[in-house]
């Protein structure tokens, strides 16, 4: 649920927020289980409004029952499909839209709530190269972890966007990353920024685990 006064960069607003056990980027799509009562009122409100609300990484803490310490940067994301269950449970697809940063939390009350900011990165001119260089890495992480069972390989028929910004952020979403190396990924400042970082930390991984291959 977002304060009804249009957004603008800079602007502070008042947002309904999910914490998660995991990081959303901009244009990334994922499936959500809704089935705690503080969230299915989240949902109930987002779909009786414009259907944004925040995700950040839950620092520590668990998703379930409150108590977390959250991550002052995340993601805006809106529903774009939505199912409700006989029980009061939803099923949600949510895409994310563009980063943020919280200003200050608010009292979770019925639901968590911030005041936050938008944060778009500074776009600068990326260089094709770079992109395939991040594509092929996250390809190569992906077919490697997949010899061992851990993940699949990415489809070879997967394709992104013409616009490097957005396929900047969707390589990323299809990354093998743990949890803290997403969230420093989602909070590089530019989109080379980002990419450079992916690289590293996904040429590390394939090192690793070659290394991990070769011993048997």
């Amino acid at each position: 649920m977002t304060d009804a006064a249009p957004s603008e960069p800079g602007d502070v607003r008042r947002l309904g927020m999910f914490p998660l056990s995991a990081v959303v980027y901009p244009h990334a799509q994922i499936p959500l289980h809704v089935f705690e009562p503080r969230y299915r009122a989240l949902t109930r409100d987002c779909l009786a409004g414009d259907s944004r609300f925040g995700i950040v990484l839950i620092e520590r803490g668990a998703e379930v029952g409150g108590g977390d310490e959250r991550m002052a940067v995340g993601t805006r994301a809106v529903i774009t499909k939505a199912a409700a269950l006989s029980d009061g449970r939803w099923l949600l697809i949510v895409q994310g839209e563009l980063r943020i940063r919280v200003g200050e939390w608010l009292a979770d009350d019925p639901y968590p709530l911030a005041m936050v900011e938008e944060w778009p990165s500074q776009v600068d001119v990326t260089s094709p190269s770079v992109l395939r260089r991040a594509e092929q890495s996250v390809r190569r992480t992906r077919g490697l972890l997949s010899e061992s069972g851990a993940t699949s390989a990415l489809a070879a028929e997967t394709q992104f966007d013409a616009d490097p910004e957005v396929a900047s952020w969707q390589i990323c979403s299809e990354a093998p990353l743990n949890m803290m190396d997403a969230q420093r990924v989602l909070c590089a400042t530019s989109t080379l920024e980002r990419l450079e970082l992916l690289i590293a930390l996904t040429e590390a991984m394939e090192q690793d685990l070659h290394r991990m291959l070769a011993s048997g």
